[in-house]
């Protein structure tokens, strides 16, 4: 039995993270427990996944080891929040790997929070308690300063020691679990500090600002958290159930592949189906981002957490709740927040030697100018303490993450889907676009225009090409069945069939060998040469290697393939079109569109022509046919609304199929690794105007620490306006 069998997967719901700091803490924490691999934790999920081996920790250890740090844990049930319920639970969750690179940040703050706290204002909570506690001992203490004078200084001793009590045993206990460069580590240090030379209204007024600033983080943090999560409200949580001519309310997450539900105009659909009765306009925006609704009709499509805005409609359940739409889109979500982006890494691992190399300059600051005679020990301590609060690198760890959440969930709202920080990084980089033709550039719905017949009749020529075809999906194969059904024909039965990649297919037919496909496998014929100059596409149909016959079909390309062309130039990013279709059509196709083309390829000649092509390059397909090379790309980007190849195979997905929101991917990629500049900067800048004004005296104690909760603040104000940002 191998390794990977003896382990299970366990997940976790953690509440009362703030930033990327506490997600580290918590898995340095938990990777120190016996039988523990493969940690992935996220803040903006609050999701904690793991392997254990057996003979490993228990769940239950794991949890107090969380439990101590100041956190919540609950059972993982995905991006929307679980009911409260703290009963007996299973604690397994997906089984699936992850190869993503966990770097230790091993600082950042202890932030505690109660599962209750989630439905209460903030003075309920205890975050809100502690700092309506401090501030009141703070008002008290000056209080007592103008009323009893004589004992003042003892009232702001106890107001300090009070109020950092809660803070130190956090920090105690992350110390333990081996986080000792925490934000409570150096308050509790500086607040002792403040009060040993006698700085006991700045250790006080410290304290406050501290649970003022844990308090904004706070709020930011959810703000970020509950544009992801609201994805999970966007499936009803009942759905109505036909059988036997009746309807009942059900659980929509209990609904069965094959049932029917009605749904009503104004409600949401509760599951991904088929119409089988009833014509409405549905609202897709909640699933595609499509802001006009569709009309829905018997035999089409429809996704859970569509809105029916018309008429009543009755709809075949086809996939189980776990699979819909959104279930995968969220999903996607989870598995994006925990790919992290480059930058993030190297953020995460500079912190790992940055806060102790803080920590040994300010016991430097504290003992070298006193030991040369440059002032006296209370002053310089006073100042190392000062520098010990203001280099904590809390502003400078969540600068990326947060940027990179509410990218995520800017882009999500509006069918723009990438997995990851990676991916957001690689993508802003962008130089040059491969576009795939058939379904990509073009509508993917072609439809016969021309049939030649170069020996019997045109409709012989149409059985056999719809006979080959039968079996396939492929919108060419599909416009061609389209054909011979909407002419009546009478399509005999095939056998043997076998698919030639980039070629055509082959099967038995009427006792001969009959091939449909790419021109190129038979002699050029004029009828053809002509038909492929007006931007046709022709299938060869050969009767045991014999060319008996011609079929011309155009896939007009897409409304916004010519706009998105010229838009992506004005960007100063290339457009190709790759294409397994001969030269003359890719050449009328291109020459329309103002771009550049490689045609006649085969599967592996994209892949040449995309290495060829350089780095940054990004390949955009239907995420089906195109697979080796949406793989061998810088990014693959998939078209198609949820589809499941386009939301597990590419890097990333359009979801409302419009070749414009490549422009949006590439305009949101570029203003997140903006975003992200900014905040380093804003991060970086404040830490070093004021570390250097705190060695030279300019500032005290209670500025550094509103420094340090100003600069996480504003770095998190301004990731989230990202949340606001719309394409084109």
């Amino acid at each position: 039995m191998d390794a990977k069998s003896q382990t299970r997967t366990l997940s976790w719901r953690v509440e009362g993270m703030d930033c990327a700091s506490c997600a580290a803490k918590i898995r340095t924490a938990v990777e120190r427990m016996p039988g523990v691999t493969e940690v992935s934790i996220t803040h903006t999920t609050e999701k904690l996944s793991l392997r254990l081996a057996e003979g490993g920790a228990e769940p239950q250890a794991i949890e107090k080891q969380i439990a101590r740090l100041g956190y919540a844990t609950r059972p993982y049930t995905g991006i929307a929040p679980a009911a409260a319920d703290h009963a007996d639970h299973d604690h397994a969750g997906h089984d699936h790997d992850h190869g993503h690179d966990h770097a230790e940040a091993g600082i950042g703050h202890v932030h505690g929070e109660d599962p209750a706290d989630r439905d209460r204002s903030w003075w309920q909570t205890r975050k809100g308690q502690l700092v309506i506690g401090t501030g009141l001992l703070y008002l008290l203490a000056w209080a007592a300063r103008l009323a009893f004078p004589d004992i003042s200084y003892w009232a702001f001793v106890a107001a300090t020691l009070i109020g950092v009590a809660p803070v130190a045993q956090r920090a105690f206990q992350a110390a333990r679990t081996g986080s000792p460069f925490t934000i409570e580590m150096l308050m509790t240090i500086a607040a002792t500090g403040a009060l040993v030379i006698g700085a006991a209204e700045e250790a006080a007024l410290v304290v406050f600002l501290f649970a003022v600033g844990e308090v904004l983080e706070g709020a930011a943090a959810a703000q970020a958290r509950a544009s992801i999560k609201a994805l999970g409200d966007l499936v009803p949580k009942t759905a109505l159930v036909e059988e036997n001519g009746a309807t009942r309310e059900v659980p929509a997450a209990a609904l069965r592949i094959g049932q029917t539900v009605m749904v009503r105009p104004g409600d949401r659909i509760p599951a991904d189906g088929i119409v089988l009765s009833g014509t409405s306009g549905v609202d897709q925006s909640p699933v595609t981002g499509e802001s006009v609704p569709v009309t829905r009709a018997e035999g089409d499509e429809v996704f859970a957490g569509s809105i029916n805005k018309q008429a009543v409609l009755r709809i075949r359940v086809d996939k189980a709740a776990a699979d819909n739409t959104i279930a995968r889109i969220i999903k996607l979500v989870e598995e994006a927040h925990e790919a992290r982006a480059p930058t993030e890494r190297f953020i995460d691992r500079f912190s790992r030697w940055y806060m102790p190399a803080i920590v040994g300059v300010a016991v430097l600051v504290a003992v070298v100018p006193p030991l040369a005679g440059w002032g006296d020990w209370w002053t310089w301590l006073y100042r190392g303490l000062t520098l010990l609060l203001i280099g904590c690198p809390c502003a400078l760890v969540i600068s990326v993450p947060a940027s990179i959440a509410s990218a995520l969930a800017a882009g999500a709202r509006q069918g723009l889907l990438l997995k990851g920080g990676v991916v957001i990084e690689t993508v802003a980089k962008t130089r040059t676009i491969a576009f795939d033709k058939t379904g990509t550039l073009t509508r993917g719905e072609p439809r016969v225009t021309d049939i030649v017949a170069l020996a019997g009749s045109e409709a012989d020529i149409l059985r056999l090409g719809a006979a080959v075809e039968a079996g396939s999906s492929h919108p060419l194969a599909q416009a061609i069945l389209a054909r011979a059904a909407a002419d009546k024909l009478s399509v005999p039965r095939a056998s043997a069939e076998t698919a030639l990649p980039g070629r055509g297919v082959e099967a038995h037919v009427e006792g001969a060998r009959i091939f449909v496909g790419a021109t190129r496998d038979a002699e050029p014929h004029p009828e053809a040469l002509r038909l492929e100059a007006e931007g046709k596409t022709v299938s060869a149909v050969l009767r045991d290697d014999a060319l008996v016959g011609l079929i011309a079909l155009r896939d007009e390309p897409r409304e916004d393939a010519k706009s998105t062309i010229a838009d992506l130039k004005a960007m100063n990013v290339g457009a190709v079109m790759l294409t397994g279709d001969n030269a003359r059509t890719g050449a009328a196709i291109a020459s329309a569109l103002g771009m550049d083309y490689r045609a006649e390829l085969m599967p592996e000649d994209k892949v040449s022509a995309i290495k060829a092509l350089g780095e940054h390059v990004m390949m955009v397909g239907d995420g089906i046919n195109d697979a080796p090379a949406l793989a061998a790309a810088a990014t693959g980007v998939a078209m198609g609304s949820g589809t499941d190849v386009a939301l597990e195979t590419a890097d990333g997905a359009l979801l409302r199929s419009r070749l414009a929101d490549v422009v949006n991917m590439i305009g949101l990629s570029r203003s997140t690794m903006s975003n992200i500049t900014q905040n380093i900067s804003v991060a970086l800048g404040l830490k070093g105007i004021f570390l250097i004004t705190s060695v030279l005296g300019l500032t005290g104690l209670w500025i550094a620490i509103l420094a340090d909760t100003g600069a996480t603040v504003l770095v998190t104000a301004n990731a989230l306006r990202l949340l606001r940002w719309k394409g084109k």
